[in-house]
């Protein structure tokens, strides 16, 4: 078997926790070498997994290793040089969410991407949890989905910065909730939001109703101020409505029937290791075949620029502040 080669930017402890667990599995790949600027890291994280070729400088692990692909897992206000050599080198390039921290960096992305054909994805990882997909796939049997929401809440009080303030919430990590709505209801049409900063002058509250060019209508609810971590969606179709939560189970209704078809998320991804139910290593494998496929990841640089304009559609068309503006002229 021709296994893929992957080369990995980044030692750190998300990395750790997820993509090398994953990669380390799968038998067609080969995890070639491993680059950290911390050697203690660096160290470590070869010593784990048995990487022989370790590296404190990117651009010579590039240079040295005819790799297929590379995994740059950085902070996002650390990516951008990086991902632009990876691309310069015609590497295909995997990143995590959130690709870069303004839309014209991912657009940037995208672009060099495609002029050089880097195959590139974004870790959007709630589309690859089997729970998801599965309920998502018998949902759309009934019909297309006319109606979703996605919730999303966390208690950050009173420290509601990321990174420092290098990024802000919504695009940093409620672009998950913002992705699964582009998702399950496809192109965006029109789009209403109510941005709101409690008890901070940092923005941590974004609600928004977007209605999809299918007819569809999808809901975003977040808030990082409230009790605890609820992450939840639901998706409705003629005559059927779930209900999933990601970390337990779904909830299936049909046809006004009142017991429903319970789904558990541990069961459908027949594992209850975290980084596998919950998305990471299906992710991962999605990346490694479209590789050996010669095909596009699904969510590609170039998709990645869609939930990104969402995003910055969300503050920009905050009905919130027009309305206080309106009150204030009262």
């Amino acid at each position: 078997m021709k296994k893929v080669k992957i080369g990995f930017v980044g030692c750190g402890s998300f990395a750790n926790m997820v993509h090398y667990p994953s990669l380390a599995e799968m038998e067609d790949v080969e995890i070639s070498g491993i680059c950290d600027i911390n050697k203690e890291r660096l160290e470590k994280t070869a010593n784990k997994y048995k990487v022989e070729k370790i590296y404190t400088n990117y651009k010579q692990m590039f240079e040295e290793l005819n790799l297929d692909g590379v995994y740059i897992i950085m902070p996002p206000h650390h990516l951008y040089d990086i991902v632009i050599d990876a691309l310069k080198s015609n590497l295909n390039v995997f990143i995590e969410k959130p690709p870069g921290i303004t839309l014209f960096q991912t657009e940037n992305f995208a672009n060099l991407a495609v002029k050089n054909g880097c195959k590139t994805m974004v870790g959007f990882n709630r589309r690859f949890i089997p729970l998801l997909r599965k309920t998502k796939e018998i949902v759309e049997k009934n019909g297309p989905i006319i109606q979703a929401v996605s919730t999303f809440y966390k208690n950050m009080y009173p420290n509601f910065l990321y990174f420092n303030g290098a990024t802000d919430i919504l695009t940093c990590d409620g672009i998950h909730s913002v992705d699964v709505l582009r998702w399950l209801c496809g192109e965006v049409k029109n789009v209403k939001s109510i941005v709101k900063s409690y008890f901070s002058e940092v923005a941590n509250a974004f609600n928004a109703m977007i209605e999809f060019e299918n007819g569809a209508t999808g809901i975003l609810l977040t808030n990082w101020t409230v009790g605890k971590r609820i992450h939840t969606f639901e998706i409705h179709s003629k005559s059927i409505s779930a209900f999933v939560d990601c970390d337990d189970k779904a909830l299936i209704f049909r046809d006004n029937k009142e017991e429903p078809e319970i789904l558990l998320t541990t069961e459908v991804a027949k594992s209850n290791e975290r980084h596998k139910f919950y998305g990471y290593y299906y992710e991962d494998r999605h990346f490694i075949d479209c590789l050996k496929e010669n095909k596009e990841p699904e969510c590609n640089f170039s998709d990645a620029v869609k939930t990104m304009e969402l995003v910055e559609k969300i503050y920009k068309n905050n009905i919130s502040s027009k309305m206080e503006e309106k009150n204030e002229g009262i």
